[in-house]
């Protein structure tokens, strides 16, 4: 059962969220699209007064922009407003609202809402001036504002609209239930009818309905069972406490065997003032209007946080299932050395007494021996900031070359004393790669072979073997101190790390200053030559261009590896995604290899279906 206290306000945390536009012929499109603007969502009790048939008697709207017409624009208590509670960040107040329809005072002829003479005791909510009640949700910065009718006239329609409709033709079977009706220019309505006891009434009872009035057809079908118990609810308390002052007067003044004791007279000359009752006055509770208020305000928020929208960015990349499968290897390499450190374990051997003393003692002193050695440092921040300070570093030439070698995949060899750098470098390198392409050995005391990793860090005294010097699949840089006359200024702080250095890069292979390379890397060199793109824009430029060229290679790899296709077709394959030329070629053979485990055997897996051999024939 909701309860109708103002606490329970704060029970949900997400706003209302506004409907989407629907498609129809262009005046209807400018009209609902200016609806929508003005309405999310309201909430509106209904009833059937028998002199002046269905009008609505309380209504709730939720509003994101200024208040409706003469109720002002603050979003804090003011002039005119007194703050009444406040609880989980939602505040509820009252508010002074001119020209009113609810207030029952005299009105333009332009305002909406019913003349004071069309209006009697049981089809009137709140007083002659009374101000309405407002609630602000410091969350989100949204209004719930409650009064008899809708300010805005078009509004006032759709909700007017609605009443008659749920309390004369759209009625379930006995009268008393839910129901959904409605279209996309009036809005789609759910309402529950209800009758509430009142022993001066024709049958002892009065026709009542909750409605719920939304432009999303398909979030109000989706938030049925959701309303449905909540509405339920609050029609419970209603018809229950309005069931105690019914049996309070009939067992005060029975209004059944009074009247079976009258003379028979027509039942429209019975009609007196009394006959119309409020809705107050049925259920004996001075405070209806204001727990309705937030009764009904809960139910907007609460409807509106129970369903969220997600923003799916379509399927993972190759970078990302790369890493999924690496940290998948990582987890079953350390459960197997888990496993036979176990084993160890139980097959070692009991020391004897004071052994296993001394031989912690041993450890400890080769541990401190190799910290004394300073071979381990704590990580400092990066020697090399970006790809563009790189190429501000080693020069416009040099850089091209490098990169050239690291997008052909051939082997990168740093040789440096110091480690940070190497690895700094390599940091930055390598966001130009794919990340299964990516093999780095950081720093090692001896060469190892390129099939083993592309990028490697050496100590300056290690000797790289003639033919890797001769390679033209090898780039060499040495990092060399520099001389005193070549010194770059220290007052750059991006070059007082790398000031007393002087960088050496060679390879078997130059690349030719005319030399068209690959189209990804004139593109990269042209987005770090852009000073107008911050490094940010840069990084993600460089990501945009990876994804680019590895939808390339995955069309590559199918045509190629799964169709088999002929090298002539392969060609204009080529030739179609703008890649015909030599180095493009390469650089999408070695980014093959970078392609996940998880994309290769979905193609593979596609191509054994019988239904992809028989699509295929």
């Amino acid at each position: 059962m909701l309860p109708p206290c103002l606490p329970h306000l704060a029970v949900a945390s997400c706003v209302l969220r506004w409907c989407r536009w629907w498609k129809c012929d262009s005046a209807e499109w400018q009209a609902s699209w200016s609806l929508q603007v003005i309405m999310n969502a309201i909430v509106a009790l209904c009833h059937f007064c028998e002199l002046h048939g269905p009008r609505t008697l309380f209504c709730t709207e939720v509003l994101h922009a200024p208040l409706p017409q003469g109720a002002g624009n603050e979003d804090s208590p003011g002039q005119g407003e007194q703050a009444e509670e406040e609880e989980g960040g939602i505040q509820m107040s009252s508010r002074m609202r001119a020209h009113s329809p609810a207030e029952g005072a005299s009105v333009d002829s332009s305002s909406p809402g019913p003349k004071k003479s069309d209006m009697c005791e049981g089809c009137r909510s709140l007083a002659a001036g009374h101000p309405g009640y407002i609630s602000h949700d410091k969350e989100t910065s949204i209004k719930y504002v409650s009064h008899q009718h809708p300010s805005h006239p078009q509004l006032f329609s759709i909700v007017r609209q609605a009443c008659v409709r749920s309390l004369s033709c759209e009625v379930c079977p006995g009268r008393e239930g839910p129901i959904f009706f409605g279209d996309e220019q009036h809005g789609f309505v759910f309402s529950h009818t209800f009758f509430i006891k009142d022993s001066l009434a024709r049958g002892f009872q009065r026709w009542y309905s909750v409605i719920t009035i939304m432009m999303d057809r398909i979030y109000l079908i989706n938030s049925w069972p959701f309303l449905l118990g909540k509405v339920r609810g609050i029609i419970d308390e209603l018809q229950g406490k309005a069931l105690k002052v019914f049996e309070a007067e009939q067992f005060g003044c029975p209004q059944r065997a009074q009247r079976m004791n009258t003379a028979f007279t027509p039942f429209l000359h019975q009609r007196n003032g009394n006959a119309a009752r409020s809705l107050t006055s049925l259920t004996s509770d001075d405070n209806l209007w204001a727990c309705l208020h937030t009764s009904f305000a809960w139910l907007l928020k609460a409807c509106g946080s129970r369903l969220t929208e997600k923003l799916l960015e379509g399927a993972p990349t190759e970078d990302t299932l790369v890493q999924m499968e690496k940290l998948a290897d990582l987890e079953e390499e350390s459960e197997t050395w888990d496993n036979s450190e176990a084993e160890e374990e139980e097959k070692a051997p009991v020391l004897p007494e004071g052994a296993e003393g001394r031989e912690l003692t041993q450890g400890l002193a080769e541990s401190s021996s190799l910290a004394g050695c300073g071979s381990w440092q704590p990580r400092k921040l990066p020697v090399f900031k970006s790809l563009r300070h790189m190429r501000q570093v080693l020069g416009a030439p040099s850089f091209r070359m490098l990169a050239w070698h690291v997008l052909m995949g051939n082997q990168v060899i740093w040789k440096s004393r110091d480690v940070d750098l190497v690895q700094s470098a390599f940091e930055v390198l390598r966001t130009m790669l794919p990340v299964g392409c990516v093999r780095i050995i950081p720093y090692s005391s001896q060469y190892e072979e390129a099939y083993r990793c592309n990028f490697l860090g050496l100590s300056p005294h290690v000797q790289i073997p003639p033919h890797v010097l001769s390679s033209e699949f090898a780039v060499i840089v040495e990092v060399h101190a520099a001389a005193r006359s070549s010194l770059h200024p220290v007052g750059c702080e991006d070059d007082q790390s790398l000031s007393k250095y002087e960088f050496v890069v060679t390879s078997g292979s130059p690349v030719a200053a005319d030399r068209v390379g690959p189209t990804i890397l004139n593109k990269i060199e042209a987005a770090l030559t852009n000073q107008n793109l911050s490094v940010d824009v840069v990084d993600q430029c460089l990501v945009c261009l990876k994804e680019e060229w590895m939808n390339k290679v995955k069309v590559l790899f199918k045509f190629t590896k799964v169709d088999s296709r002929p090298k002539e077709d392969t060609q204009k394959l080529l030739s179609i995604l703008g890649a015909s030329e030599e180095d493009n070629v390469k650089l999408l053979k070695f980014w093959m290899t970078g392609l996940s485990k998880t994309y290769k055997s979905h193609l593979m897996s596609t191509v054994r279906s019988p239904t992809a051999s028989e699509s295929r024939s």
